[in-house]
């Protein structure tokens, strides 16, 4: 049963702050500084921007992305006063929008291609004032951790079904290199991640498996299907539910066991260790904590599989003390980690080693431009689930500035391996056959 729409609330989408107790003059200082900072980002950048009043600023020609600015002054005070959630909320609140015939993930990744650059050096400077910081009820305590993930996940299984493969799976899709990804299956391609993932984890008839992060269980019966016996968790009531009526309908059940439970409580002993976009929701503070866990779990000879959004090192540093968009209203408690960051945490607190790596991230792009179309597609049964149009618009800017991110190479996904180094692990002389750089 899915919870209804009803019931789920969205953090307070206000009025900018200086349209509500209008100022001295009528002249808003941030406000100010955001317009210079739209007009210098739209002269840098391959996109058109009309105005209300007929102007287009940018450049290019009919085939250029071009998104349409309903209300200046709101967005503007938007993004002065709070410039990392400003502009998500200001296409929430229908501030600006894609102009008819346009595509909104297209012209967002001009944007992401040059995030680095579209601010002046000197302008970083300045962050110290505007970054916000994370609320301590985000935190990824076990119990925030329940609610980080309810808030998300929990949402509605039917309104993740309407744009969703039939495997249900929310995580990035593999397609085959040799073929154009456009041209392919979503639902084979999803098929043959969830094979990459297990084949790297060893996966077979008669391995103990543990996944962490149930989903809606199309990993756990794609192992199972192999002859493996997996235990499964997760934070989420609703996926648990589905995902024990997916695998009772297969008569799978007596191969998996699907779990409410954290991480953090699992004991045992496994053969093969997986996990698909998880480590997202755990927090940096402890990733420690769950890289330590897996060790621990591992049987001798075992595997660890995982599969992780990454970003790169520095951007990770600069950003992760800070409250963003994403954050506030898609993934509350979650930190993108970077590939040196997970190889620094496997070196320190772990017997762990990176074994094997395979990047995808236009992949994803792909994924994501997919899920968006059956979304816009299936709007009318998105708002009969009972969500409003800030939701729909939240939804549509959320998976296209995602799409933005994995087009311009900002975002990577990559499915990483990991052996054990410790003096029982049995595999010292295995890991170079592990290794995939492709």
């Amino acid at each position: 049963m899915s919870e209804s729409a009803d019931t789920q609330q969205l953090p307070e989408l206000a009025e900018p702050f200086c349209l509500r107790r209008p100022i001295l003059g009528g002249v808003c200082f941030l406000a100010s500084f955001a317009k210079m900072f739209v007009d210098q980002a739209v002269k840098r950048t391959p996109v058109q921007v009309v105005y209300p009043d007929g102007t287009i600023r940018g450049g290019g020609d009919s085939t250029t992305p071009r998104l349409e600015i309903v209300r200046p002054k709101a967005l503007h005070e938007r993004m002065g006063h709070n410039p990392k959630i400003g502009l998500g909320e200001a296409y929430m609140a229908g501030d600006w929008r894609v102009a008819d015939g346009h595509d909104l993930g297209r012209a967002l990744t001009p944007f992401a291609e040059r995030l680095t650059s579209l601010v002046p050096e000197p302008w970083w400077k300045l962050r110290v004032f505007v970054d916000t910081k994370i609320p301590h009820r985000h935190k990824n305590t076990p119990e925030g951790s329940r609610r980080n993930i309810g808030a998300h996940y929990d949402l509605s299984n039917d309104l993740f079904a309407t744009f969703l493969d039939p495997t249900m799976t929310y995580s990035s899709a593999l397609f085959d290199p040799s073929m154009p990804a456009d041209e392919q299956d979503l639902e084979l391609a999803q098929y043959r991640k969830l094979d990459s993932i297990l084949d790297q984890a060893e996966v077979r008839a008669g391995s103990r498996v543990l996944e962490i992060g149930t989903g809606w269980g199309a990993l756990a019966i794609r192992a199972a299907q192999r002859g493996a016996q997996v235990t499964t968790v997760t934070l989420s009531s609703e996926q648990l539910e589905m995902a024990k009526s997916r695998v009772a309908a297969l008569g799978l059940s007596d191969k998996i066991e699907i779990r409410l439970q954290d991480y953090r409580a699992v004991t045992g002993q496994f053969d093969s260790i997986v996990s698909v976009e998880m480590i997202e929701a755990v927090g940096e503070e402890y990733w420690p904590t769950y890289f330590a866990k897996i060790d621990s779990l591992l049987a001798p000879g075992g595997l660890v599989a995982i599969q992780a959004i990454l970003m790169p090192h520095q951007r990770m540093v600069a950003t992760r003390k800070s409250f963003g968009w994403i954050q506030k209203y898609i993934f509350p408690g979650g930190l993108i980690p970077s590939f040196e960051a997970i190889e620094k945490t496997l070196a320190e607190h772990t017997s762990l080693r990176v074994s094997g790596r395979l990047d995808f991230g236009q992949d994803y792009a792909e994924t994501l431009r997919r899920w968006r179309t059956a979304f816009t597609e299936h709007e009318q049964r998105v708002r009969q689930l009972g969500f409003d149009e800030t939701f729909v618009r939240m939804w549509e800017y959320y998976l296209a500035y995602c799409e933005a991110g994995f087009a311009s190479d900002y975002l990577q996904v990559s499915q990483i391996q990991m052996t054990s180094n410790s003096p029982d692990s049995g595999r010292k002389d295995e890991v170079s056959r592990h290794v995939d750089n492709s």
